[in-house]
């Protein structure tokens, strides 16, 4: 009689997978320096978004092994993604929109500046 097949759930990631991940993440570390030492106007908030995106694709399809799990769970993270994306363009709308009544050089917490 064949034995069952047990599962413990466990997932062992191999070594030269998560050296080439952290690899990855040292890079857009490094693109994410080089980006802000550019100015790309209104793109440098898009630019550092779209990086951070992807380093934290990185860390949850590896580090936290979304890659082997059920696909509902990448589905639930897209769609987190995409309702990010668009509250961050919301704020983003409702700024420019106000930009013409903002006075020069102040914010809240500037205080004697």
């Amino acid at each position: 009689m064949a034995e069952a097949h047990q599962t413990t759930g466990v997932h062992v990631v191999p070594l030269k997978v998560l050296v080439a991940v952290w690899a990855g993440l040292v890079f857009l570390t490094w693109l994410t320096f080089a980006a802000s030492r550019i100015n790309l106007g209104s793109l440098n908030l898009w630019v550092a978004m779209g990086i951070a995106t992807a380093k934290g694709s990185l860390v949850l399809l590896y580090f936290m092994h979304l890659r082997w799990d059920k696909r509902f769970y990448a589905l639930v993270f897209v769609g987190t993604l995409l309702f990010v994306m668009l509250f961050v363009g919301g704020v983003l709308i409702d700024t420019t929109h106000y930009q013409s009544q903002m006075i020069p050089g102040y914010a809240p917490g500037m205080h004697g500046q």
